[in-house]
């Protein structure tokens, strides 16, 4: 009997991860290429789909390709398209399921990343034999996924769990969405590097501000160096992260929420403080329930197999 495969397929502004993925989690092949070398979609697809047959091929005979999830930008899980995504070169709606069932012949699935790193987290990851949870991926921007009864809740139209345009404050900061005071516009790496500037501004430290705040890993780096500026802007966003937490489980009530992405590697600094205001805003009879945790999936490999799980999710009805 020939062991089953799908492909995951991790689609981003700049780069596009894939990787052959068994049914325990394990990625016996993995590649990427680059997205923005591809201004068709059609183009990068067909060099995707070549190099998972090469793949494929290099492997044992007793492999079969049984489907391909994918997660991408501004992905329609009904549709199976992706719709005015604006981090990619790729303009209006894009029917990318159909071009990869169309070259490899199996089932295709797509969803957003958010969403798919929700499904990860529910197959391979911490979430394993829960039921409700929600992912929150803090990378340049902030995505969640949010699963309910063991079901990711799509909405009618697959764009619910928007989490990160909730609006925090009315007058705030200026969302590429086109409105203000989204929590992803402070909540995100994106977020608390603009936190940082601001209060470098306020304390008249302005010196090479720009040159010095590449990344959320530079802000990681200086607040264990000690840097008061850093610890404070982490305990910024820890704190409306931590109200944002509070309001959104009374949705779902749900048993974890998982913190994914490069903005959640910083350990206690974001976590201390984002759990210190999500217990204090908590409505009192969800106190004490709710755990806020690490994701347990590997950060390299997450978004591959995020997207691989949307099919084994299928495959294992």
């Amino acid at each position: 009997m020939k062991q089953p495969l799908v492909v995951g397929v991790d689609i981003g502004g700049t780069n596009t991860a894939f990787g052959l993925v068994n049914q325990a989690g394990d990625i016996l092949v993995k590649e990427n290429v680059s997205t923005e070398h591809f201004p068709v979609a059609e183009d990068l697809v067909a060099v995707v789909c070549e190099h998972i047959r090469r793949a494929l091929q290099s492997l044992a005979a007793d492999h079969e390709l049984v489907g391909v999830g994918i997660g991408a930008p501004n992905g329609n899980y009904f549709k199976g398209t992706i719709e005015f995504a604006p981090n990619l070169k790729w303009k209006g709606i894009i029917p990318i399921s159909k071009l990869f069932s169309d070259r490899l012949s199996v089932k295709t699935v797509l969803t957003n990343d958010a969403n798919a790193a929700a499904i990860g987290e529910m197959v391979f990851g911490g979430a394993k034999g829960m039921k409700d949870f929600i992912v929150i991926t803090l990378g340049t921007g902030l995505g969640s996924g949010i699963v309910a009864n063991g079901e990711l809740i799509y909405g009618h139209d697959s764009c619910a769990g928007e989490i990160g345009h909730v609006v925090m404050f009315t007058d705030g900061r200026q969302c590429g969405c086109g409105r203000k005071g989204c929590l992803e516009t402070y909540c995100s790496a994106t977020g608390i590097k603009r936190t940082y500037a601001d209060l470098l501004m306020s304390r008249h430290e302005r010196t090479h501000i720009a040159g010095m705040v590449a990344d959320a890993k530079y802000i990681f780096d200086k607040a264990k160096a000690g840097d008061e500026t850093a610890i404070e802007a982490f305990d910024y966003t820890g704190k409306i992260l931590g109200l944002a937490l509070a309001n959104s489980v009374a949705y779902t009530s749900p048993e974890a929420i998982f913190l994914f992405g490069g903005l959640a590697l910083s350990d206690q600094f974001i976590f201390k403080p984002t759990i210190k205001s999500f217990e204090e805003n908590l409505l009192h009879i969800y106190k004490n329930k709710i755990k806020i945790l690490p994701s347990l999936l590997k950060e390299n490999n997450a978004p591959i197999l995020g997207a691989a799980s949307l099919m084994w999710k299928q495959v294992m009805k």
